[in-house]
């Protein structure tokens, strides 16, 4: 007999893929009307979980009871007619269509004409999207592409299309991890409101402040493993820790061991071709030195460093490495000079998730494995991907395993393998532990001081302030395109920075 307070219920779920076992044994329970976090390393099977709740996988073992009664969805439509929604981590929107056709698409209202054919009622549409919009608090026009909007506007735009199935359970996924902080704010608020109507909220993330603000409970999961459920006033940020990585992790970030030298990639009046972007920015980073960019969204970061690595046009500015100028004007150029760029979108334009492992390691230096010149030397591209399996701790079956199959923090090391082995003087990193678990952040932050030991140059854009302040030997804030200040680590602070970060030229 299921307890009356109980709206979902898993019990004993397990479910392998080719290799890996991805879910053994696990309970989990979520309360009507409260926000329920879900925690976990990467890897450690929440988003596999919630698959299975959702009806993307099939379940090898268990059951699922919804509302008390038993459920067997065989695919995410099942789920959602049934009042369960699921808000991915990537969003997926049709962005070249209306508010409304995205809110409906799929069920479409209708109506009849002369009693014989039925065409999409414009009007209603219209009308519902309305009353779904000011429940999301979001003042648009329903006939606005959604191209148009913002990342947090259109996460609203998913939570209205989940309120507009009924749904009893909304699943969130890293819901905040492309958010500024009045974004962030205004999310709460609505998962407040929808907490107050009796909605229950399954929360994703690694962001130990928010869990513990915004949930009632909080379960968290290791290695495919429930380790065990808590109120959230009986948690603190160590014994989340302690609970995600087995282990007590006394510091965040690894001792610095680097020792910058001489200046090796000098920046000059960088200037974009797009007046709204990045203008007359100079700057130059050491052999061996970790230089952090911090900034506000906005702050045109990512379109300054992805001019330096040429996907984007430079009106005008030099750069310089190891005092010898540089003539970019593609990747290629950047990857042939010795620049690498790991991108703030893995999954959008990082990883190639059709691929193996192996072969999204090997993708930027291919042209060293050709034998007589149109053979890949299979046996050589195998121990690439082995050795940085191996070197990076890289948690995946085997080197032919599809890297869409790998966890977030595992697809990082692996696009990081990828630059390794072309062997670059400059990383330059945006973003790099996004949507990453304490615990692989650890790691990447090792990987990158280790790289600043070997003498390489690090450019590191991050939004989060401790990670900035925990990696960087300087830290270079921006703000609306234009370079504001440089910290030397000793005097740089959250107060300094953020004074930078929105100190308007």
């Amino acid at each position: 007999m299921q307890h009356l307070d109980i709206i979902l219920a898993m019990n004993h779920i397990s479910k392998s893929f080719p290799g890996v076992k991805a879910l053994d044994d696990v309970s989990f329970h979520v309360r009507r009307g409260t926000v329920h976090a879900l925690m976990g390393e990467n890897g450690a099977g929440k988003s596999t979980l919630m698959k299975c709740l959702f009806g993307i996988y099939s379940l090898d073992a268990g059951e699922i009871l919804f509302d008390g009664k038993p459920v067997h969805f065989h695919n995410p439509k099942d789920a959602l007619n049934a009042g369960i929604s699921m808000i991915h981590q990537e969003l997926q929107p049709i962005p070249y269509r209306s508010i409304s056709e995205n809110l409906w698409v799929g069920r479409y209202p209708s109506k009849k004409i002369l009693g014989l054919f039925s065409i999409v009622d414009h009007k209603l549409m219209r009308t519902k999207s309305l009353e779904l919009l000011k429940k999301v608090h979001l003042k648009v026009n329903p006939n606005t592409a959604l191209k148009e909007l913002s990342v947090s506007q259109i996460q609203s735009i998913e939570i209205a299309k989940a309120i507009s199935y009924e749904s009893k359970v909304i699943i969130m996924d890293e819901p905040t991890s492309s958010l500024t902080l009045q974004e962030v704010e205004q999310l709460f608020e609505i998962i407040n409101n929808l907490r107050n109507l009796g909605v229950s909220i399954i929360y994703i993330s690694h962001k130990m402040e928010e869990i513990l603000r915004i949930s009632d409970e909080v379960t968290i999961m290791r290695d495919g493993k429930y380790i065990g459920t808590w109120q959230s006033k009986e948690l603190t940020m160590d014994k989340i820790i302690k609970n995600m990585v087995g282990r007590e992790l006394t510091n965040l970030y690894p001792p610095k061991t680097n020792v910058p030298g001489d200046v090796s990639l000098q920046v000059k009046d960088f200037t974009s071709t797009n007046h709204r972007s990045f203008r007359n920015v100079s700057f130059d980073v050491r052999k061996g030195e970790i230089l952090g960019i911090g900034g506000l969204v906005g702050a045109q970061r990512t379109e300054l460093v992805e001019g330096i690595f040429g996907l984007r046009a430079v009106e005008k500015g030099e750069i310089s490495l190891h005092g010898r100028k540089l003539n970019i004007k593609s990747p290629r150029d950047a990857i042939a000079k010795g620049i690498a760029l790991v991108t703030e979108d893995r999954r959008g334009n990082g990883i190639f998730g059709v691929l193996s492992v192996r072969d999204n390691v090997a993708v930027a230096s291919l042209s060293d494995f050709v034998d007589y010149h149109f053979k890949l030397n299979n046996r050589k591209l195998n121990k690439l991907a082995e050795d940085n399996i191996k070197k990076l701790r890289i948690k995946t079956p085997n080197t032919k395993t599809r890297i869409s199959s790998l966890s977030g923090g595992n697809q990082q090391k692996v696009i990081i393998s990828r630059w390794l082995a072309v062997e670059p003087d400059v990383f330059i990193l945006d973003e790099p532990t996004r949507g990453i678990d304490v615990g692989a952040k650890y790691e990447i932050y090792s990987i990158m001081i280790d790289l600043a030991k070997q003498g390489k140059t690090i450019i590191m854009i991050s939004s989060e302030m401790p990670e900035l302040l925990g990696v960087s030997d300087r830290i270079m804030v921006m703000c609306e395109g234009r370079l504001s200040g440089i910290l030397d680590k000793e005097e740089a602070n959250q107060e300094k920075i953020m004074e930078l970060a929105t100190k308007y030229m």
